[in-house]
């Protein structure tokens, strides 16, 4: 239902701290804190610490990206609101594929060294020995590839509407 006036000054400023949050959220985990992680701790707990983090930050970006657009809706009315539920979810197979490959690699006694470029030799004989692990290490970059690309979709939209509400700050 649209709203008749302006939104009100609470509503504004509700608007901007969850677009704000949303924002920064985004910026930390898609480039600090992995930068930060993948140098201080082994290969399997960044993994695995992935696997918990991850959950939680999507579900807060889903929630600050409806409050957003509930707000800008009630007050943007349009006509004609096409609404398509078409969302993926690339996290839980993802997840799945490195849990099989962290075990695979526990066996070859990889993946307790820190930082990415160590023992590359190690992965790539794995890879070619192990057909099984192949198989997980594509799908699980496949659906890394495609959460990432999704993210940083979802992160320039986020830059572009924030950029957009400092210019026009009178008029949200």
């Amino acid at each position: 239902m649209a709203t008749e006036g302006d939104p009100t000054d609470f509503i504004k400023v509700l608007h901007l701290l969850v677009i704000s949050f949303t924002w920064g959220m985004q910026v930390w985990v898609s480039f600090i804190a992995g930068f930060v992680l993948i140098s201080q701790v082994s290969m399997h707990t960044f993994g695995l610490v992935q696997s918990k983090l991850f959950p939680f930050y999507f579900y807060c970006l889903l929630g600050g990206n409806a409050v957003n657009l509930a707000i800008y809706a009630v007050y943007h009315p349009r006509e004609l609101l096409d609404w398509h539920e078409g969302v993926q979810w690339f996290g839980p197979s993802a997840t799945e594929s490195m849990l099989v490959m962290q075990e695979i690699e526990k066996e070859h006694g990889l993946g307790g060294q820190v930082g990415m470029s160590s023992n590359k030799e190690g992965y790539t004989k794995l890879r070619e020995q192990d057909p099984k692990y192949k198989e997980h290490r594509t799908t699980f970059y496949h659906y890394h590839g495609l959460s990432n690309l999704c993210n940083l979709v979802g992160f320039f939209a986020t830059t572009t509407n924030l950029i957009y509400l400092a210019l026009h700050l009178g008029t949200i």
